[in-house]
């Protein structure tokens, strides 16, 4: 069984990042996302286990001390986290795994293991960006205006990611998304194991 492909997905808040990778999941067989753990408070909607892990602050703590987290960092006032116990299960099994994490993360990740594959996802513009913000309808103005300045930030670190998508029409920026996993599924190495009987076939 091939060994499944890490895919760092990174933007900044308003990006379009979730709906782009909820649509691709929906589309590509064996590619799952991987659920976070965080300390902030579950928003109505969101469920326990399947949007994140809500943890409490004491015990995302004591999973830094145990190293259980493949990247961590603080965001506004609370922690995210992927469990890398998880992550490293699911790409044993021939799964091809997303993370959803900022540019912090993103830089833990590669270090931990530079095979990954890193995405950051554009807006059009920063106009574009505060529109679907507060689009959203669910942050205050206050809010909003922290999301923006730490847009800049993130936007700033694009250039340490090994691709670059601009999502202004959305099923444009799906589709190169869609080609950066089905390439390196392509790829002679992962091929090779895939095919063998059909080239043991073609050859003898």
């Amino acid at each position: 069984m091939n060994q499944g492909k890490l895919y760092i997905i990174s933007a900044p808040s308003g990006a379009g990042k979730t709906s782009l990778v909820s649509e691709l999941v929906a589309e590509v067989k064996h590619l799952s996302v991987s659920v976070s753990h965080t300390t902030r408070q579950k928003r109505q909607g969101e469920q326990q286990g399947k949007d994140y892990f809500f943890t409490a602050v004491d015990d995302f703590k004591k999973m830094i001390t145990d190293h259980a987290f493949l990247e961590h960092a603080q965001v506004f006032d609370n922690f995210y986290g992927t469990a890398q116990q998880s992550v490293e299960k699911q790409l044993s099994h021939g799964i091809d795994v997303i993370l959803e994490i900022d540019w912090q993360g993103a830089q833990q990740v590669k270090k931990m293991l530079p095979d990954s594959v890193s995405v950051f996802i554009l807006p059009p513009s920063i106009e574009i960006l505060q529109q679907r913000l507060e689009g959203r309808g669910q942050d205050s103005q206050q809010i909003i205006a922290r999301r923006m300045q730490d847009a800049v930030n993130e936007i700033s670190h694009c250039n340490e990611f090994d691709y670059l998508i601009v999502n202004d029409d959305f099923n444009q920026a799906l589709t190169e998304l869609r080609s950066i996993i089905i390439s390196y599924r392509l790829k002679k190495k992962a091929q090779l194991k895939k095919i063998a009987p059909l080239l043991a076939r073609l050859i003898s």
